[in-house]
């Protein structure tokens, strides 16, 4: 194979004439560039020079042979000469490298609160910025979590609790705790792995893993590197057109998925204007890459992937559904009672109240603050005595969170974030220990039985409320 020097292959910088380095051989990608699925820019971005490090992140690594024809490899690099050149350490890469040096060790990060202060600083800023995102003023995102400030605790003493034991079953499987890593798109921002991180976390703390529609790794490298014992759930979003979305349900039903979990609080992405101030210059996730959807690229990560969703999603497709999947179907993204309900009598199995983290509608109430009232609706028309089940996502931080969401009737509680920055430019290590932290502070809070009367709720508390009363007393 010819070899190339680095000076050769920067001159071949432009949008006519193209070449980039990948792992050593030298392509010349002008003519792929118009068709490159995640657009031009991010391969003008490192035309004339090696993308390997920004490739192989988002990039399974056989897709070189499955995409471009053998003649565009036009040769190797000369590697002497690579050597003999010196490393320019650019702004970003000096940053990101003493913010791992300056990382605390594992064993020091004791709750979820440490690793987001980690991950603020080892990220990127297009990457922090998505993550940590919330809609508009972002007053819903802070409440998520503030809400379970408002709900304290009743503890009995002379208790027996020698012997606790906080697992429990989720849609028939049987988990260690009720806790499931929930949906969140775009894992790679964090760690080169992406969700197949999260997988293997799930697989070692023997809880669920719910696999987002708008992954960075293909669906199925995260199911592949699940055990076969392992229980996943998958999130969709609803193309507008019907026969794609069937089809990935009734692919993801063949390879042993246990649940779909419709997301209905998000017919478009909500205004983050902290992403939006960001480019996106990622790759295109797997889900909308199949599709040929659009990529707006100018308004952050959050706008790049939005056109993928159809804001036409409404309960007459729920029923339809139910013809195409034999899943049990649970509505994502419920924040009223009176749409818990609707769910339960439409054949639902269950639903989770969440607001999308924050990141749709601000001012939407969370989830914890509602579910006192979900409960009691659904048991109002007995529509709790088939199985229906109640999750919870948004806010969760410690155990204490969780205890008080099952307290009062939760099956189980999702985290997001808190799974995404306890991985990101780690390993699964991190969100392993970032799970056990979570039960050794949901035992900590646990007896034998979680009931409602374990729990004290001030009046200003909203969730036993109606919206009217918060009113007055706010």
């Amino acid at each position: 194979m010819k070899v190339i020097s680095p000076q050769e292959v920067a001159k071949h910088n432009t949008k006519d004439d193209l070449w980039i380095i990948l792992h050593g051989k030298i392509y010349d990608l002008t003519q792929f560039l118009p068709d490159h699925p995640g657009g031009q820019k991010i391969i003008l971005k490192y035309a004339g020079t090696d993308a390997t490090s920004a490739f192989d992140p988002i990039h399974p690594p056989d897709i070189i042979e499955r995409f471009l024809s053998p003649e565009v490899c036009l040769g190797e690099i000369d590697q002497a000469l690579v050597a003999s050149q010196p490393k320019v350490e650019s702004e970003e890469e000096k940053r990101s490298r003493l913010a791992h040096e300056a990382k605390p060790r594992l064993d020091e990060m004791y709750n979820s609160f440490d690793f987001e202060t980690v991950a603020k600083n080892v990220l990127s800023p297009v990457a922090w910025a998505y993550y940590s995102s919330g809609s508009d003023d972002e007053i819903t995102m802070r409440e998520n979590h503030n809400a379970f400030h408002r709900i304290w605790l009743k503890p009995r003493v002379l208790v027996n609790v020698k012997e606790v034991d906080v697992s429990t079953t989720m849609l028939g499987s049987k988990v260690d705790m009720p806790l499931y890593i929930t949906a969140t798109a775009l894992a790679k921002l964090g760690h080169p792995e992406g969700e197949v991180v999260l997988t293997q976390a799930a697989a070692k703390n023997n809880i669920i893993q719910m696999i987002p529609t708008l992954a960075s790794c293909s669906f199925d490298d995260i199911v592949d590197a699940a055990l076969a014992t392992q229980t996943q759930w998958l999130q969709l979003y609803v193309n507008a057109d019907r026969e794609v979305s069937k089809k990935f349900v009734q692919h993801a039903e063949k390879r042993g998925i246990k649940g779909l979990f419709i997301t209905v609080d998000a017919p478009q992405l909500g205004r983050r204007e902290k992403d939006m101030r960001q480019k996106y210059d990622q790759d295109t996730p797997d889900e909308i890459e199949r599709n040929k959807t659009e990529v707006n690229r100018n308004e952050g990560a959050a706008r790049a992937i939005s056109q993928f969703i159809d804001p036409s999603l409404c309960w007459d497709d729920i029923a339809w559904f139910r013809t195409v999947t034999k899943m049990p179907i649970i509505i994502k993204g419920v924040q009223t009672a009176d749409d818990a309900v609707l769910a339960a009598k439409a054949g639902c199995q269950g639903v989770v109240l969440s607001n999308h983290g924050g990141r749709q509608l601000d001012f939407a109430p969370s989830a914890i603050e509602i579910l006192a009232e979900v409960m009691d609706a659904l048991r109002a028309e007995c529509l709790l005595d088939n199985g229906f089940e109640v999750y919870v996502d948004g806010g969760i931080r410690r155990g204490s969170d969780i205890f008080k969401a099952i307290a009062l009737g939760a099956t189980g509680v999702g985290i997001g974030r808190p799974a995404l920055v306890s991985v990101s430019k780690t390993n699964e290590r991190t969100n392993k220990r970032t799970n056990e932290q979570t039960n050794k502070q949901t035992n900590k809070q646990t007896t034998t039985k979680l009931t409602l009367s374990l729990l004290f709720i001030p009046y200003s508390m909203p969730c036993p409320l109606t919206v009217w009363k918060v009113l007055i007393i706010f």
